[in-house]
């Protein structure tokens, strides 16, 4: 019978676990003192060997030819029932089909009895966040006192959803993914073991689909030997057999938007569209793309515009998540991003560093001034002007419009606002959590001192604004002629 890669290379020994040196150092220097927690809790992820572990702990503890050992010898009875999962000691239970207070009752009468066979019954609850808040209380009261002969280990992939009564009586670990080293390595070794020749790239590849999980990257490589059997596996064979968007085609659309060419950029995504490639995907993968080169600097925009082009990519995404045709996703984003052209291509060596800072400032201050909004004001010596905020929404087309006019960036900024009120002669303009960013490029004195100076020759005075962040709750549905008519707007268009 055909076993799977993962169970046929799942670790038989504590040195074979990929990754989490610190935690299995812990847990081998517990098995040689023989000093084991009654319970123990693994946080993390799936797939980066929770479940894994705690066997070898049940291993240590009932091997018969080591004794309580951190190194079993996986040739005893106990040792390869164990490996088997056949050990009538070690009992496994999923808590996501067994989440009551009658199961948890279930095992508390079972506890008391003595193994049948090894030196300790080991209990493993996995997913153990998905028990009821009855059945959690049952439990904590078998942790307070088990029996000698029992260990607990618990498996979570959602610590933050379990009882800190329930946390506070066992020891924590917390496993996190693998780095890609050790991704690499472990997959090199299985791809010796099985004849398989496989290159670095598609190695970094796996890595990155799995998203850490040596579970899910073992199981990605054995689909990639399904299909390219007899084979080297390559790059190119690699990216058609996932369905990864291959880098070529990344570099080619931006080196589109970069020439802010509109009719090859919808060709592009026509070709996209035809070829079967989901345009969705796509983008998120470019935005991706245009990340790692904006951290390595190897973006040919600067900072703020590629900033500027990545959320831009994900609140078009947003907005029409539910249209079927998704290439007028691209297409909508290809025309905002043309918007952005207009912001300078690169910042001189100052405008770095006052970037640098301004990132530092902003962490160091958001959480004091997250929920506040910031003030913001022409020089004092100028005369405030009296007006209402009706005089605010009757213009606000034409006050929008006008700050498009001076600036193509601010209609992206300023189309998802709402002036809400003028209290204390300052005028409020509201922004929704999802446009956060917006409201930031607001809040920056470049964007501000444009739309005051809109403000300003529109109301003939001074005026004082106030960015602030909207509840949900109090979130309107705009009236749909007016929505209508900021498209057009918006398109430089007209109705027919």
């Amino acid at each position: 019978m055909h076993i799977t890669l993962y169970r046929k290379y799942r670790p038989s020994t504590f040195e074979e676990v990929a990754g989490e040196t610190d935690i299995i150092k812990t847990i081998k220097n517990s098995l040689k003192e023989n000093k084991m927690a009654h319970a123990y809790l693994f946080t993390g992820p799936r797939g980066v060997g929770k479940t894994t572990t705690a066997r070898l702990i049940a291993k240590g503890l009932n091997c018969m030819e080591n004794g309580v050992t951190d190194t079993p010898c996986n040739r005893c009875e106990n040792c390869i029932e164990i490996s088997k999962n056949k050990f009538i000691d070690l009992i496994e239970i999923d808590a996501a089909s067994n989440r009551g207070i009658d199961e948890i009752r279930s095992l508390k009468d079972k506890i008391n009895y003595q193994p049948a066979k090894g030196r300790k019954k080991v209990y493993i609850i996995d997913e153990v966040h998905m028990l009821t808040k009855e059945a959690f209380n049952a439990l904590l009261k078998t942790l307070e006192e088990p029996p000698a002969h029992v260990i607990f280990i618990l498996a979570t992939t959602e610590p933050d959803k379990i009882l800190e009564t329930i946390i506070s009586r066992c020891q924590r670990y917390d496993f996190k993914p693998v780095n890609l080293k050790e991704s690499m390595d472990h997959l090199l070794m299985i791809a010796k073991s099985e004849g398989v020749e496989i290159d670095d790239p598609s190695l970094k590849l796996i890595y990155e689909k799995s998203g850490g999980s040596m579970r899910d990257a073992i199981s990605i490589f054995e689909k990639l030997i399904s299909s390219c059997y007899g084979e080297g596996i390559t790059l190119e064979k690699t990216e058609k057999i996932l369905g990864v968007i291959p880098e070529k085609k990344l570099a080619e659309f931006l080196e589109i938007i970069r020439e802010n060419d509109l009719v090859n950029g919808i060709n592009f995504l026509d070709d996209l569209w035809n070829d079967s490639i989901n345009v969705e995907e796509f983008l998120k993968s470019f935005a991706y793309y245009l990340k790692e080169l904006m951290i390595e600097k190897k973006s040919p925009f600067n900072i703020m515009k590629s900033i500027a082009v990545i959320e831009d990519i994900f609140e078009v995404m947003g907005k029409f998540r539910y249209e079927e045709d998704k290439r007028i996703l691209g297409y909508v984003i290809l025309h905002k991003i043309g918007a952005i052209h207009e912001l300078p291509l690169h910042e001189s060596p100052v405008q770095e560093k006052i970037v640098e800072k301004i990132v530092y400032v902003e962490k160091e201050v958001s959480a004091k001034s997250e929920e506040t909004g910031t003030i913001h004001e022409l020089p004092v010596q100028e005369k405030t002007v009296d007006i209402s905020i009706e005089d605010v929404r009757t213009n606000w087309n034409d006050l929008v419009n006008e700050a498009k006019r001076r600036k193509m960036p601010l209609i992206s900024f300023l189309s998802t606002a709402t002036p809400t009120k003028i209290e204390d002669g300052i005028l409020h303009i509201g922004f929704y959590a999802e446009n956060r960013f917006h409201k930031e490029s607001m809040e920056k004195p470049y964007y501000n001192d444009i739309f005051l100076g809109v403000l300003k020759d529109k109301f003939g005075g001074r005026v004082v604004v106030k960015y602030d962040l909207l509840n949900e709750k109090n979130k309107v549905v705009e009236d749909k002629s007016d929505f209508v008519e900021r498209v057009v707007d918006f398109f430089d268009g007209e109705l027919i």
